[in-house]
């Protein structure tokens, strides 16, 4: 999917997740639109951080809509991350959430580090409603320091195809147990390695390239992978872009 010169527009929405708690979203969509990806932040940044940004920023004119949004603890201000299960709940709430707003579209949904851990668990124990595929930007296997594989256990419970993007310098991501994990996954598994990011997808002035780079090119093999799944399951006759509202 190539990029293309085009506007997009961004709405600010809110996200019920149960009967009493709320939480802030960002929608992004451009004019055309073939999917929409449902982008959960990290542990230690909210929707609004320019990583977070300018990834949403970047997917627009490769006709991808984003809707990001908050996970309780960061609508608070508070830095220390949500319990597993309330983030796979508002995980849920925000899939639920982007099918209301952008019905016609297929949906994909993951994010930054935490965020798709979290996805990827809530997958696990019941499948997020309309969701095709699952996007990792980082997926944190393990802690820095402390290479394993026990993070992983429940991606093999994931029946939906997964898009790794990892850094090859990610420290919460030796890819000397991320490949293994991925080759176990089979089909379901597609691993792309950004050579010299971090788990930022920072890369140091001496790779030749800069980090907006990177990220374009992160958002180039994003929205590929997105049409390859899309048109696996899509008829023949369906249309390849569609109202984005």
């Amino acid at each position: 999917m190539q990029a293309a010169k085009t506007s997009s527009t961004t709405e600010r929405v809110g996200i019920a997740v149960g009967e009493s708690l709320r939480v802030s979203g960002l929608l992004q969509a451009p004019p055309r639109v073939r999917a929409c990806y449902v982008l959960a932040h990290g542990a230690g940044a909210g929707m609004e951080h320019p990583f977070m940004a300018a990834v949403a920023a970047d997917l627009a004119p490769r006709g991808v809509a984003t809707l990001r949004y908050q996970f309780p603890a960061m609508e608070r201000g508070t830095r220390r991350p949500d319990p597993p299960q309330l983030a796979q709940a508002t995980v849920r709430a925000a899939v639920v959430e982007a099918q209301r707003l952008m019905p016609a579209l297929p949906l994909f949904a993951g994010g930054k580090s935490f965020g798709g851990r979290m996805t990827s668990q809530a997958q696990a124990a019941v499948p997020l409603p309309g969701v095709r595929g699952l996007i990792f930007l980082g997926f944190p296997l393990h802690p820095a320091g402390r290479p394993s594989q026990g993070r992983a256990k429940h991606l093999f419970d994931v029946r939906i195809p997964m898009l790794f993007l990892q850094g090859s310098r990610d420290a919460l991501a030796a890819l000397e147990e991320l490949r293994p994990v991925c080759k176990a996954l089979g089909a379901r598994a597609t691993l792309k390695v950004f050579a010299d990011a971090d788990h930022s997808f920072h890369v140091p002035a001496r790779s030749g390239r800069d980090d907006a780079q990177v990220r374009s090119e992160l958002s180039d093999a994003l929205a590929a992978w997105i049409e390859t799944v899309v048109e696996r399951r899509a008829p023949s006759s369906s249309p390849l872009f569609g109202s984005p509202r």
